[in-house]
């Protein structure tokens, strides 16, 4: 699908049609070569389901494949459906996104949704309707709150390379409140091996803030190293992104790049890792 067509299918029919980036080295045959295998975003769920644990392995999500723009898609999203992932506690959306040079997401609406953007290669220019304008740089986290409603535009301004983040929402525990923007630099927050925290429910604590007792730590942890998480409300659910590298959930799951495990009815968990790792670790609580 063109790009002229895809956001007009996009913005003009639901909101859940915010859709993610571009591809290297894919030229049109073999993008619609690879649609074609694949169902275009239907991919066989795969799931390993286990007591308390929800497995996504990072070859089952859903795939959207624009030309400028190309996301995996972990929970449903647009045209990707799948009513064994519509989320993970109030974790609405995971998108692993990748903006084309040059190129990126006009004007559109949210509401009522906390929007989490974290760069993870290059940088995005944002402007809203609030009157905000930032760019957001590779180590960065921002967060929106749509509220009542709020405009806004994301763009690749770079001519020499893509731009890869995650785009995230949350699900907040109070409707229609006051749209605000805030971003804060990771880098300053992290330590080395260990999980730094870098969202909360608390204006006043580390890192941006959103609508939602929900906690986002990022760990970065070397090669054969040992974590613990304990969580911060225990009524809470957790939910595990590895960015990068490998590394092994309380000495039973492995997970590896772009994987995604959700844990609940647990007070902690432990990890160790078997290659350099990064990972955002995500609490949140029960869809009520």
């Amino acid at each position: 699908m063109k790009r002229d067509k895809f956001l007009k299918s996009v913005f003009g029919v639901s909101l859940l049609g915010m859709l993610p980036s571009s591809s290297k080295g894919l030229t049109k045959d073999n993008q619609d070569e690879k649609l074609k295998i694949e169902g275009f975003n239907h991919i066989p769920t795969k799931e390993e389901k286990k007591m308390n644990t929800i497995l996504h392995k990072a070859d089952t999500r859903g795939l959207a494949n624009h030309g400028w723009l190309v996301s995996r898609h972990t929970f449903s999203f647009a045209n990707y459906y799948n009513p064994e992932r519509m989320h993970f506690g109030v974790l609405r959306v995971l998108n692993d996104d990748l903006i084309a040079k040059g190129t990126g997401f006009p004007k559109h609406p949210h509401d009522n949704m906390e929007i989490v953007s974290i760069p993870l290669k290059g940088n995005l220019e944002h402007k809203d309707s609030m009157g905000n304008t930032a760019i957001i740089k590779e180590g960065n986290i921002q967060v929106m709150s749509a509220g009542t409603g709020v405009m806004h535009s994301e763009y690749n301004q770079s001519k020499e390379e893509d731009c890869s983040f995650l785009q995230i929402w949350v699900i907040p525990k109070k409707r229609n409140v006051e749209p605000r923007y805030d971003q804060v630099s990771i880098s300053e927050l992290m330590e080395e091996n260990a999980f730094s925290q870098i969202l909360s429910p608390n204006a006043d604590d580390q890192g941006v803030w959103i609508h939602q007792n929900a906690w986002f730590h990022m760990g970065n942890f070397e090669e054969n190293k040992e974590g613990t998480y304990t969580l911060k409300d225990k009524s809470n659910g957790v939910y595990l992104f590895v960015l990068e590298g490998e590394m092994k959930v309380n000495d039973d799951i492995t997970l590896e790049k772009r994987d995604g495990l959700g844990i609940k009815d647990i007070e902690e968990f432990k990890i160790k890792t078997n290659k350099k790792t990064k990972v955002l670790v995500m609490e949140v609580p029960e869809l009520i």
